[in-house]
Parts: C-alpha cells; sequence; structure tokens
C-alpha cells in the first residue's frame, strides 16, 4: 500500500470514527518491527487539530507462520486495544484508544490512540539532571500503576493467555532447544527456575513488560503513559515487579527499581495503593528468571537479525551474557 493511499484510507476512518472531517497531516512512520509498525500523525477534529499515534500489526506477523506462537503467545491487535481501554477505566495512564479498525477499513488489524509527549529513552531518563525531579516521584508511580493493573477484573479481559511460572520455565526450555543452544548458565538458570518456580501464586492481569523504556516520562511529572501492552497475559502478579527490577531495564541507573527507585519503596507504594501484599521473595523470582528470560530474548533477537540480516538485532544477540552475568549476581546475593 502506498503512503498515500494509506493516508486516505486513515483519514476516512478517523472522519467515522472519531471526527470529521479528518483531515491528516504530519504523518510520520516511527517503527517497522517484525510485530508492529507505528505511525505518528495529526488530524483535524472538528475545529481542533489532535495528535494521534496508529500501530498496525506488521504483515510478516501475521502472515507467516510463527513456530514458537504458542510457546510465548502474544496477544492480538484488537485485544492489546481492548485492554488499554480496560486499564484507562481502571485508573491505570495507558494510551487512550480512539479507533479499533475493522476489515472493512483495509489497513489491516490496528488501532488508533491519542498522542501523548514525553522521553522513553531509558538512558537519559536515569541519567540526565533534567529527569531528576521526576526519578523522584517515579517509584511510587510505578507502585500505584502496578497496583491498578492488578485490579483489572479479569472478566474484563477473558482474551489473556495464561502460564504459571513453571509453565513459562518450560516455554523458554523449548525456545533453547528450537534454536540448539547449549550455554551452561543458560541450562542452569533454567533448572535454578524450575526448581524456584512460585506454586499457587495469585492471578491478576499482568503487563508482561511494566519497565523502564516502556515509560513516556516527563521532566517534571513523573510517568505519563506506560507502552507496550501486547505481551499482557493473567498470571502471578509479582511478576510485574521483578520485571521492572531486572538488571538490563536500569539503563545503568543505580536504582534497582528501574535505574531509579529502591524495591522497599516500590513495594511499600504498591501495598499503600492497594495491590496484593509483596512477597519478596516472589519478586526475586521474578527479577532472577527475567534475566534468564531476557537472555533467551537476545538469543530470539539475534536469530531474528540473521535471518533478516538486521545488525540492531544482531547487536542485542551479542549481549546474552550480560543478563546471565545478572543472573548469577542476584541467585548469589550480588545486586548492586
Amino acid at each position: 500500500m502506498s503512503t498515500a493511499d494509506f493516508e486516505a484510507r486513515l483519514g476516512a476512518v478517523v472522519a467515522r470514527r472519531i471526527g470529521a472531517p479528518g483531515t491528516i497531516g504530519n504523518l510520520q512512520r516511527l517503527t517497522g518491527g517484525a510485530n508492529k509498525t507505528t505511525w505518528s500523525f495529526d488530524a483535524e477534529i472538528g475545529a481542533r487539530r489532535e495528535e494521534f499515534i496508529v500501530q498496525l500489526s506488521s504483515a510478516g506477523a501475521v502472515d507467516q507462520p510463527n513456530p514458537l506462537a504458542d510457546i510465548s503467545p502474544h496477544i492480538t491487535a484488537d485485544q492489546d486495544a481492548r485492554l488499554m481501554i480496560a486499564a484507562v477505566r481502571g485508573g491505570v495512564p495507558a494510551p487512550r484508544v480512539r479507533a479499533i479498525f475493522e476489515p472493512a477499513d483495509g489497513l489491516g488489524p490496528g488501532y488508533v490512540t491519542e498522542r501523548v509527549a514525553g522521553e522513553t529513552l531509558g538512558t537519559k531518563i536515569v541519567r540526565e539532571e533534567r529527569f531528576a525531579r521526576a526519578r523522584a516521584m517515579m517509584t511510587a508511580q510505578c507502585g500505584a500503576m502496578l497496583a491498578a493493573i492488578h485490579r483489572i477484573d479479569l472478566r474484563e479481559v477473558k482474551f489473556l493467555p495464561y502460564q504459571e511460572a513453571a509453565q513459562m520455565v518450560a516455554a523458554h526450555y523449548r525456545i533453547a532447544d528450537y534454536y540448539g543452544l547449549r550455554h551452561p548458565a543458560i541450562e542452569l538458570g533454567l533448572k535454578w527456575a524450575a526448581e524456584n518456580a512460585p506454586k499457587n501464586p495469585r492471578r491478576t492481569v499482568v503487563h508482561g513488560d511494566f519497565r523502564t523504556g516502556n515509560f513516556i516520562v516527563g521532566e517534571n511529572d513523573g510517568i505519563r503513559l506506560l507502552l507496550d501492552w501486547e505481551i499482557a497475559q493473567s498470571g502471578d502478579p509479582m511478576q510485574d515487579l521483578g520485571w521492572v527490577c531486572v538488571k538490563t531495564w536500569r539503563f545503568g541507573g543505580k536504582g534497582p527499581v528501574g535505574g531509579f527507585g529502591k524495591r522497599e519503596d516500590l513495594f511499600a507504594a504498591y501495598e499503600d495503593a492497594g495491590g496484593v501484599a509483596v512477597d519478596p521473595k516472589q519478586v526475586r523470582f521474578w527479577e532472577a528468571f527475567g534475566s534468564v528470560k531476557w537472555a533467551i530474548g537476545c538469543l530470539r533477537m539475534g536469530m531474528r537479525g540473521i535471518e533478516e540480516t538486521g545488525i540492531e538485532r544482531c547487536a542485542i544477540g551479542r549481549r546474552i551474557e550480560e543478563p546471565l552475568w545478572d543472573f548469577l549476581n542476584l541467585i548469589e546475593g550480588r545486586d548492586d
């Protein structure tokens, strides 16, 4: 589809679903990954000019079979949008969905959300002085956001896949086997995770990728928006608290929580906001296993980079040792 054709179809959707005349301006492609393509644009809605984001499922993600699809499931674009609608209704600063595409729109699976300004680059957020005020409030914001996410009624989002910890560990064994990787530290990490997986945890909505890098942050007001809901699931809520503490997502910052905060402050804020009682040992499991998961994620990204001759993904693949080192330090009680 040409850009002109895409713009015309998008304008028609905006006019019908959001408001006429729907004239599109400043259309810019932001990303074009294997799973999603993202554009930003402005549109005339009545007498106002509003700012939007459009996200589309990439053709490759739906047209080509994925041998690992049942191992690490993603929700569809329609489900992604419906989850964000439920999250906003529950008080979470998720993107506000304004339109979900239908087959007749001719754009494929996707949706339009309002656009929010701010910074997403983790290195800037955790290191630059201009975000010092934001960093001071982000731990409490994370606790409140996670408490709100975990309160979303699962009956509203029955489509979310479910994996308990043991199933997730087994899935990552299968991923390593699929690529034929025999790496001693990964073998140790998966064995440790299988032996320490929490049993019979609570079950809530889980964002799945709650971390620095997926926050839109303002210098004076902290976290404005939580992005990337497409790997959400139902499962152990402690998973989200552990993932935001994984060292990879600290981007060189000193605080264990996202590079900016302390674990005990996160736990207190979460419980104060109505979250379930925090089990620090269980959070620690998810933090440690999170590093193993990301090491296997680096493997997958690197292999995809080889298949697509993509330098960026190959570079991520080369970082497989870093999260494994983080895992070993964490289980041995060394976490600086």
